[in-house]
């Protein structure tokens, strides 16, 4: 089936599938083309989506732009992101072709102890050791959707803000190199390089649209990897919404967030920039991550209805009904436009999700404040190692728990796992009653090198964190009571995302229920557009394959 026949009205039900494609195995051996003469992807992640959503939604929304891309391609059932299932090493993932233990990306809030904190300007002498924050911290103004780029006339103008995200990135809230005593951006943590930088490479233009300016790292080590990265702070202040809340407090904003972003993808079909003002060809390369998904599985409520699933932990709420349709309907429009530019023959669409999502059955939530354990960690430490500071150097806990220590012993790594594994409590159920936890939540803890071990890295790894702690089915560790659902951890429901292929040279209506990894839309991206997938260094290192019908 054509991707003509998949168009649908906008206004159509749909959510967003993984959608990779390619051409026949004897196209994909031609060499690369001049963009709009030759072949392009169009890659979407609907954050949050999980492969039993796709199921309901084919099965329930039997016209849907995602049904009929299910029925014209490849649906591969056993999806899986790396691990943590976070944002960061999920996109990472994707462009790469990836895990942690190669690209390094743990999370979008990690600490490095080769690296100097930020601000840091006299760098002889000074202790290692730095908190690095890929997320809204780093922005010049995370309070403004334009990130602080000064744009008036917000947001109707965002399409005009840069598709440069660097300039709005502040080199005073980046970690520090040592050796240069210069910041270090996000591109320039990335050890190796992206979809995007092959792309280039061979002549092809390259687009993004995503969610913090700190997406920059997309662009690879070279720095250059996507000429138009349109990154609109979805933490910044909503416009029309109360003081402090951002675009993710209400769905329907998200929607309106993420409606930005889908008519820049729109305007680069068109063989535009993100803002439609210069003319310039279709990217080989495009597509964007959508946050509403997402933010409906995670809101208690949203505009006076309930956020989330349905008791049976599979039918999706008012709230999430609505947002897989405002996806599915974008997605629709998507298709409409490669048409309309007669591109159908020529596009691969890639749908997936960066992460899933969990819990989905309201019964199994356990909210737990991680911030007393943690203070009660530091307590225990110091009391036994008099005059000693706290042990804990950085968290990051969402539906899982990373840390990293000061003290980077292995026995300071198990005094944490046998705190952590000791405390009881009370968290808060999905009505906001009491319900008891053990062992911090967690089913398992990983210590020092168990937690080396665990990520398989190689020694000496300078990002690996110290303490890998696995939360309970349905334990997400928030000190409030404003969010049902998160990510972030190893719970099947976060990693368990669809991938759906559409394409030339894909089968029609087909499933595979074999195994496989996110990290692998990285090569089949490539191989859609006539490239060698061995281009890309974490393909080489860790013998990625692209994806086959």
């Amino acid at each position: 089936m054509s991707l003509k026949a998949l168009a649908r009205p906008a206004v159509a039900a749909g959510v967003a599938i993984l959608a990779v494609g390619g051409a026949t195995t004897a196209a994909l051996a031609a060499p690369a083309q001049d963009n709009d003469g030759g072949r392009h992807v169009l890659l979407i992640s609907v954050d949050g989506l999980h492969q039993s959503d796709l199921d309901w939604y084919v099965a329930h929304r039997p016209q849907s732009a995602l049904a009929k891309l299910t029925r014209s391609g490849v649906d591969y059932t056993k999806a899986s992101t790396p691990l943590p299932s976070d944002s960061f090493p999920g996109m990472i993932a994707q462009a790469t072709g990836g895990n942690p233990k190669t690209t390094g990306i743990y999370y979008d809030s990690v600490y490095n102890r080769a690296l100097l904190p930020a601000g840091t300007t006299s760098c002889a002498g000074k202790a290692l050791g730095a908190d690095v924050e890929l997320t809204e911290a780093a922005d010049r103004n995370q309070n403004v959707l334009d990130a602080g780029q000064g744009l008036a006339g917000l947001p109707s103008s965002i399409l005009q803000m840069t598709g440069q995200p660097q300039s709005v990135l502040d080199p005073s809230k980046l970690p520090v190199d040592p050796k240069t005593c210069k910041p270090v951006y996000p591109h320039q943590y990335l050890p190796v390089n992206t979809i995007f930088e092959v792309a280039r490479a061979h002549g092809l233009r390259t687009a993004w649209s995503d969610k913090h300016p700190a997406y920059e790292i997309l662009d690879g080590p070279s720095g250059t990897g996507v000429q138009d990265l349109f990154t609109p702070e979805i933490n910044s202040q909503a416009a029309g919404s109360p003081a402090g809340d951002d675009w993710t407090m209400d769905n329907l904003k998200t929607q309106q967030y993420d409606g930005y972003k889908a008519q820049a993808v729109r305007n680069e079909l068109d063989g535009y920039d993100h803002s439609r003002t210069a003319k310039v060809g279709v990217p080989g390369i495009l597509g964007m991550n959508f946050q509403t998904v997402s933010t409906a599985q995670k809101l208690t409520t949203s505009d006076g209805a309930p956020g989330g699933y349905l008791a049976d932990g599979v039918t999706p709420g008012p709230v999430l009904s609505k947002a897989l349709d405002f996806v599915d309907s974008q997605l629709g429009s998507f298709v409409s436009e490669i048409n309309a530019q007669h591109l159908q023959d020529s596009t691969t669409i890639i749908v997936s999700a960066k992460h899933g999502q969990s819990p989905t059955q309201p019964a199994a939530l356990n909210r737990i404040d991680d911030g007393p354990i943690l203070a009660g960690l530091n307590a225990a430490w110091k009391a036994a190692h008099k005059g000693a500071g706290d042990l804990v150097a950085h968290s990051t806990d969402d539906d899982g728990m990373l840390l990293w220590l000061t003290d980077h012993s292995q026995a300071a790594a198990d005094f944490a796992r046998t705190y952590l594994l000791a405390q009881k409590g009370n968290g808060n159920d999905i009505t906001g009653k009491p319900k008891p936890f053990t062992s911090s939540g967690l089913t398992q803890v990983y210590a020092g090198q168990g937690a080396a071990g665990f990520f398989q890295t190689a020694p000496g790894d300078t990002r690996v964190p110290d303490v890998v702690g696995i939360a309970q089915h349905g334990v997400v560790f928030t000190g409030g009571k404003s969010k049902i659902a998160e990510h972030g951890g190893a719970d099947p429901q976060d990693r368990n995302v669809p991938i759906v292929v559409s394409g030339a040279g894909f089968g029609h209506g087909q499933k595979v229920d074999a195994p496989v990894e996110t990290t692998r839309i990285a090569p089949t991206v490539l191989r859609a557009l006539g490239l060698n997938p061995d281009e890309l260094q974490a393909v080489q290192r860790e013998h990625t394959e692209a994806l086959n019908p």
